[in-house]
This record gives structure tokens, C-alpha cells and sequence, in this order.
């Protein structure tokens, strides 16, 4: 299996530091209202980086954080009378239910900035006693960025000539800083924020910290991968890099993955331009299902642009999916019990290239494009090669084939069985009767009957099946 590192700027073979345990984080939201797509692009990826891994016999320690202490969520508490924790639980709670629908695999851990104030204390008294950071006046504790030299490998960037650019870590206070480059690992509380007890000042932490310490507690002080948006690349990923290689004095981690970005119509999100959408919005039009299958449509590093046409093109191929699957089912209730022929044999050999492919897809730095449309050649040769006269062994196998390639994903293609009430499947049983005695009024007359009740039938060449509407 290969990655392409954000580090090297290239495609590495990877060799987890533990042979077959992969440690890896993964920076999560901050928890001050609904996530957007945007938010769901990273979830979605690396959780099929994560599960792919899994069905490689890896064992996966995958940590996510919620960032539950920040200006915009102490803004929104400010705003409704309420103490911030309201907040971030309120938004915490609602973030699972997208993961969920989304199918996005809990964490091994999902820890809270509020929760390891303890070890970021901890973490930056280090960082001061070894040097690398120093506490002003007032309290504020700031990063001596010169103090590491390596600052900057994993953005491509060297410190002369970001001094150009340093208005993106400026913060209160500015005029206490040693070099404008420094950044915030403490800062004086603020009336209306909440604070902790520090040995500088009663505070809070800056954000970069959070994650090298909460990566360290759950992970170690060498972790394997660490993945996020390519917009945590500068100056986020680039700080926790110097804070923890600094305070532990070891390489933070072995691979850094980055998704790219989400544009939506080819525009840049923005509630300004009228185009940004939460996951809860487009769960009102469409399964999320079929947002992950059109996250999955495009290679992670690939930016991709969300809109109503390429949605409607992601819930076609899903459909072809699962209706391939729902095919194999109603046939498998039918089909004989018997061995397989050297003919199925073979049908059985030659779909399991596919399998191949789809492997050979995800070893390319996770290249769900790729696998997504291995799985589409598998759902046609299925369609091809199984038929009412195919034995069970044969179609229950290729079914199999189909759900776990699906499952890696993360893509849901076996609908649960719904069991209909005696009434309704007696008046299918009913129509059968009445169109073999070519009784069509009664039939479209029954048919009408269940579309009001919610049961759309479908009569095909194997047979009538059923479906909610």
C-alpha cells in the first residue's frame, strides 16, 4: 500500500510503526453549529481509509477530537444567555447524528479540548522549561517558532518568508511577541469566556495545542498517520508539528494524508454567496448515503465540486448498486440448492479480478474513484452472469463479493427486509391469481389498492417485487 505524504511530497510505501497496528488522528469540527459538507469531506475519506485498512488486518486506533472551546462558540453562548458547554454539547449531539447517517464509524476515542486542559498545561510548561516557549506580561504563553529549526517542512515554507505572511497567526497582544512569527499556546481569559487555572494566567489554550496533546495522551508520541483538510496544513498542522516534536523531542508522525477542497457549482462555500449547505440540509433531499457515494466519486487530494446534477448522477450509481444487490436477493429466495457447475466455477474465478481491481485501486493512496468503478464493473458482470437458473452457492457468493467492497466504503446496499402485514401480502398473492386468470381489472384495481398504502409493485421478468415509496 502506498500514500502520497504531505511531508515528502510524495507517494510512500506504508509501514506502520507497530507491524499491523495503525495509530492515526484525524483533526474533527469545532462545535458551534451544524457541519457542512465541507466538514463531512474528511470524515467521509478517512473513514474509508480507516475501514480499508481494517479489512487489510490492520488494527486502526482512529482518535478524532471535537474542539469544544472557541471564539465562535463562546459568541454563540454569549448570544443565547447559555454556559458554552450547552453549546458544544447541543452541536456535539447533532454532529454524531450526521456521522451516523453518513456512516461514518465512531471513533476508538472522540476526546474534548475542555477535557485535557490538565495536559496541555502539562505540555506547554515543557515546552517553556526545554526552551521553546516563554510567557509575556500578561500571561500569554507563545511559541518561539525560531527555536525549532525544522518549522515549516511540512508546508513547504521557510520562516523568512512567511514573515511576509504572518498576519494569519497575529492575535491580541501582538506587540509582546519576541517575532511575529511566534504563536499563542495560552491566552489571558476575557470577561464572558470561561478559563482555567494556569501557572501563567487564568486562561485558556490556543487551538494548535489541543490536538498534539489529546494525539499524544490516546496515540503516543509517535503516531502513523495524521490526516485533515488541506486547509490545516498552515499554520495548524505546521504548529502542532513544532509543539510536539519540540516538547517530546520525536518525529510527531510518520504520514500527514490532506483532502483537498469542496467547492459547490465551482464557487467557494460561503453563507455571503447563498451556496453553503450543512449535511442536515441535504439529508431533507437526498439518503446521506448518497452524499458519501459522491464524496467517494472523486480521489481525496482531488478538489471536487458539489452540485444538484453531479448528486443526482451519485444517487443513479448507487441505485445500480443496490439494485443489483436487491436483484440477487429476490432471485437467491428462488433459487436451487445444489453444487456449483464447472461453469459457475468459473463465473466465480473471473469476478474475483474484481476484487483484485478494487484492492489495487484502494493500495493507490486510497483511490475510491478508482475502486467505486471496480465495483460498477463487478455489479455488471453480476448482471451478465447470474440469472433465475444460477444456483444459491453462485449467488450468494457474488452477493457477498458486492456488500463487502460496498461495506469498505461505507456504502449501505443491502436494504433491511421489511416484512409486510398479512393483509397486504395476501392481496399480492391475490393479484397474481387474478392476472393468471386475466382478471387485469381486479389486478390494477389491488395495484392501486397498495400504491395508496405505500407499496409500489414492480412485475419483472422474475417475477413482482415490492417497494416503499
Amino acid at each position: 500500500m502506498r500514500v502520497y505524504n504531505t511531508l515528502s511530497k510524495k507517494k510512500e510505501d506504508f509501514v506502520p510503526i507497530k507491524e499491523g497496528e495503525v495509530n492515526m488522528y484525524v483533526c474533527g469540527p469545532t462545535v458551534y453549529n451544524l457541519i457542512h459538507i465541507g466538514n463531512a469531506r474528511p470524515m467521509i475519506v478517512f473513514d474509508t481509509a480507516r475501514r480499508y485498512m481494517e479489512h487489510k488486518g490492520y488494527k486502526v486506533n482512529y482518535v478524532s477530537n471535537f474542539t469544544d472551546v472557541d471564539d465562535k462558540i463562546i459568541k454563540k453562548a454569549n448570544e443565547e444567555g447559555v454556559d458554552p458547554s450547552v453549546i458544544s454539547e447541543r452541536y456535539i449531539a447533532e454532529c454524531r447524528k450526521d456521522m451516523e447517517g453518513l456512516n461514518v464509524k465512531t471513533a476508538t476515542v472522540h476526546p474534548k479540548a475542555t477535557e485535557e486542559i490538565d495536559g496541555m498545561i502539562e505540555m506547554i510548561r515543557t515546552l517553556i522549561d526545554k526552551g521553546h516557549a516563554y510567557v509575556a506580561k500578561d500571561g500569554t504563553v507563545y511559541f518561539k517558532t525560531r527555536s525549532f529549526k525544522d518549522y515549516g517542512k511540512l508546508s513547504h515554507k521557510n520562516l523568512d518568508d512567511l514573515r511576509s505572511g504572518a498576519r494569519s497567526l497575529l492575535v491580541s497582544g501582538e506587540d509582546q511577541k519576541e517575532d511575529p512569527l511566534d504563536f499563542v499556546l495560552w491566552k489571558p481569559k476575557k470577561e464572558g469566556e470561561p478559563y482555567w487555572e494556569s501557572p501563567w494566567c487564568e486562561g485558556r489554550p490556543g487551538w494548535h495545542i489541543e490536538c498534539s496533546v489529546m494525539s499524544r495522551k490516546y496515540l503516543g508520541e509517535e503516531i502513523d498517520i495524521h490526516a485533515g483538510g488541506e486547509d490545516l496544513i498552515f499554520p495548524h498542522h505546521e504548529n502542532e508539528i513544532a509543539q510536539s516534536e519540540a516538547a517530546n523531542g520525536k518525529q510527531f508522525a510518520k504520514y500527514w494524508l490532506h483532502n483537498a477542497f469542496l467547492n459547490i457549482d465551482n464557487k467557494k462555500m460561503s453563507k455571503s454567496a447563498g451556496n453553503f449547505f450543512t449535511v442536515r440540509d441535504i439529508s431533507e433531499k437526498y439518503d446521506l448515503q448518497v452524499l458519501r457515494f459522491f464524496m467517494l466519486s472523486a480521489h481525496y487530494r482531488s478538489p471536487l465540486n458539489f452540485s444538484a446534477d453531479l448528486m443526482e448522477a451519485a444517487k443513479n450509481g448507487l441505485e445500480r448498486i443496490t439494485s443489483c444487490v436487491g436483484n440477487l436477493n429476490f432471485m437467491l429466495d428462488k433459487a436451487a440448492d445444489r453444487e456449483l457447475t464447472d461453469e459457475e466455477r468459473e463465473t466465480l474465478k473471473q469476478a474475483e479480478a474484481y476484487i483484485a481491481k478494487f484492492d489495487e485501486a484502494m493500495d493507490d493512496d486510497f483511490n475510491t474513484a478508482d475502486a467505486i468503478s471496480a465495483i460498477f464493473e463487478l455489479v455488471k458482470f453480476v448482471n451478465t452472469h447470474a440469472d433465475e437458473q444460477s444456483c444459491k452457492a453462485l449467488l450468494q457468493a457474488l452477493k457477498e463479493e458486492i456488500v463487502m467492497l460496498s461495506d469498505i466504503c461505507g456504502l449501505i446496499v443491502e436494504k433491511k427486509e421489511e416484512i409486510l402485514d398479512a393483509d397486504i401480502e395476501a392481496l399480492i398473492r391475490e393479484r397474481q391469481e387474478a392476472r393468471k386468470a386475466k382478471n387485469f381489472a381486479r389486478a390494477d384495481e389491488i395495484r392501486d389498492t397498495l400504491a395508496a398504502q405505500g407499496i409500489i409493485l414492480e412485475d419483472t421478468r422474475e417475477g413482482v417485487k415490492w417497494k416503499r415509496a
